[in-house]
């Protein structure tokens, strides 16, 4: 098969999205389809296999971003010369939009991710936000609507689809995790980086540094946790636009010093990151799926997360790690617990790495390529 993707964010811009374009074209190309990708530039890319690049505008707000003009004279033909069988879009805006018309246009399947609860993120626009919500659903269940297939990183995501006027195909097919990333990594490599000590406890979080993410409640709950298990610390890797706001607040609570903002590192790190830590926690309850999470475990790390729509199917509760409610006090508990017992940390670790073997990026991209072939047969 020849499959184009559309998207509005790809390398070297990183995201869920992102990794999940990136992880599922990687083990399609290795089942020997041809993947041809769509997408913004952020500059010179140099001589890129199989990427088209469209002339772009860095975002006002969030300068990493980069908006593309989906404008593209001769884009028909060159989709034509391709050969491409079928069009993938990962987002209903702009090169979605694109994906669209050039599907029409060429009689071609269309296939649409759902990747992102985009009602959930309009703090970023707080003008009339009641509305603008009911606008921003409407929308996008509107351009699913248009496709012949949706796919969802997780069940739960498909049901609120559905529930919420979904009309089309839904399947869930998860982000996939390539394990053997995961293998043989250097556990010491996090604490020499960032030169903490030995003795300390390793809370993790990875992600954005943005309201979405809730690291704020994460923080309150850090701050009951280190009151009394001094040698603890939490990393925070990722970053964002909320960044100040929170060493503010890390200030104001009294835990600045254990509190580490480590910033973003390269897709070739991120394993010794996770392996390095002891325990990882996640209060975000936007996602649908949480990919940080399954990596998280692939590393043998166990979980405590807030019960959330994507997040509660990547983690078996009192198994692999901890699911609580929206709750600072239920949330520490569970991290106390975690902290102060090392033999369940280590069981529960060990239970999520073999949990996470049932997320093998080569078993995701199959399943992917099947739905790609019905549609096509």
């Amino acid at each position: 098969m020849h499959i184009g993707i559309f998207t509005d964010s790809y390398l070297p811009y990183t995201s869920g999205v992102v990794r999940s374009i990136v992880t599922f074209s990687r083990e399609l190309r290795a089942l020997g389809h041809r993947v041809v990708i769509f997408a913004p530039a952020y500059g010179h890319h140099g001589t890129e296999k199989d990427i088209y690049r469209f002339r772009s505008l860095r975002a006002p707000t969030f300068k990493e971003f980069a908006l593309a003009i989906p404008v593209a004279p001769g884009l028909t033909n060159t989709l034509r010369q391709l050969g491409i069988d079928l069009i993938h879009v990962h987002s209903p805006f702009l090169m979605g939009q694109l994906g669209v018309r050039m599907a029409r246009r060429l009689g071609l399947p269309l296939v649409a991710t759902y990747h992102t609860l985009y009602e959930e993120y309009i703090h970023y626009f707080p003008l009339a936000p009641g509305l603008l919500r009911r606008v921003v659903r409407n929308y996008t269940l509107s351009f699913y609507n248009g496709c012949r297939l949706v796919i969802t990183p997780t069940d739960t995501i498909a049901r609120y689809l559905q529930e919420n006027g979904l009309k089309v195909p839904v399947v869930s097919i998860p982000t996939g995790i390539e394990l053997e990333r995961f293998q043989d990594v250097d556990t010491g490599w996090l604490r020499r980086h960032l030169q903490l000590p030995r003795e300390e406890i390793i809370l993790l979080h990875v992600g954005r540094l943005g309201k979405e993410k809730n690291i704020s409640f994460v923080l309150q709950a850090f701050a009951k946790i280190h009151g009394e298990v001094p040698a603890t610390r939490l990393v925070l890797v990722g970053s964002g636009p909320l960044k100040g706001e929170l060493e503010h607040q890390a200030h104001s609570l009294g835990i600045a010093q254990a509190v580490t903002f480590a910033g973003s590192f390269s897709f070739e790190q991120m394993p010794a990151v996770y392996a390095g830590a002891d325990l990882f926690v996640f209060a975000s309850v936007t996602e649908t799926q949480g990919l940080v999470v399954g990596e998280a475990k692939a590393a043998g790390l166990p979980v405590v997360a807030v019960r959330a729509r994507g997040v509660q199917e990547m983690v078996e509760d009192g198994r692999d790690g901890f699911l609580v409610p929206l709750d600072i006090e239920t949330f520490s508990a569970r991290i106390r617990q975690l902290v102060l017992d090392a033999g369940l940390r280590k069981e529960m670790g060990r239970q999520g790495r073999l949990n996470a073997s049932s997320l093998a990026a080569a078993t995701m991209a199959r399943r992917l390529a099947d739905q790609y072939q019905e549609l096509l047969g």
